[in-house]
């Protein structure tokens, strides 16, 4: 049994709350850039990030999603799927026509950082690799600089293969951009292992078997 509420020295983590959806997408944009605040390389959609990486989730499955709670707001997440070829599905099925008509496909070249966003939104197959099949679930996890490198990173992924473990899935993976080196660390200290996949090479994949 999973204890839902675990406090730390300075916030909560918890699952996630309706509530908690407007702070998602501003965790999102405000580490969507390797880390970084993304904010002036999406002007004009804030939350177009939001809606491929962090929203569907917790809408979608909002029972493998958890927070860190300052008191006052969510200040980091970790959110992801236990089934990445079904959540796909309900990607497409469920999540899409709630944003398509905001975020439109574009249409020619792709171009801009928000373009391949649009496109990822559009295209969320792509997310879905066979080479990966032994570890079908998978995560985004995002903190605030303000809750960095005080716990919260490891007690979030922590609170997530428990959650995976209580569903028997076996294994779980995550994407990186290849600039991200702090994540890079962190994830090989949790125990992620490498996975390279010859057709993303600006991409850094990690994984895990869930005993």
């Amino acid at each position: 049994m999973i204890n839902l509420s675990v406090v730390t020295a300075t916030g909560t983590i918890r699952p996630v709350q309706p509530r908690d959806l407007g702070d998602l997408y501003d965790i999102c944009l405000r580490t969507g850039d390797n880390g970084a605040d993304a904010t002036d390389l999406y002007p004009g959609e804030p939350r177009l990030l939001g809606a491929v990486f962090a929203a569907p989730y917790a809408v979608l499955e909002p029972e493998l999603t958890f927070v860190v709670d300052d008191g006052q707001r969510a200040v980091g997440y970790v959110v992801g799927t236990a089934d990445s070829e079904t959540f796909a599905r309900r990607f497409r099925t469920e999540w899409l026509p709630t944003v398509a008509q905001q975020y439109p496909a574009p249409t020619g070249e792709v171009r801009t950082r928000a373009e391949r966003i649009r496109y990822s939104l559009h295209h969320v197959e792509q997310f879905v690799h066979p080479e990966l099949a032994e570890f079908p679930a998978h995560l985004h996890i995002d903190l605030l600089p303000s809750h960095q490198r005080g716990g919260f990173g490891r007690a979030l992924i922590t609170r997530f293969l428990d959650a995976l473990r209580e569903r028997d899935v076996p294994g779980v993976h995550l994407a990186m951009g290849r600039a991200n080196t702090n994540a890079d660390a962190f994830y090989r200290r949790l125990g992620f292992q490498e996975m390279r996949l010859a057709r993303f090479p600006d991409v850094i994949y990690f994984t895990m078997k869930i005993a």
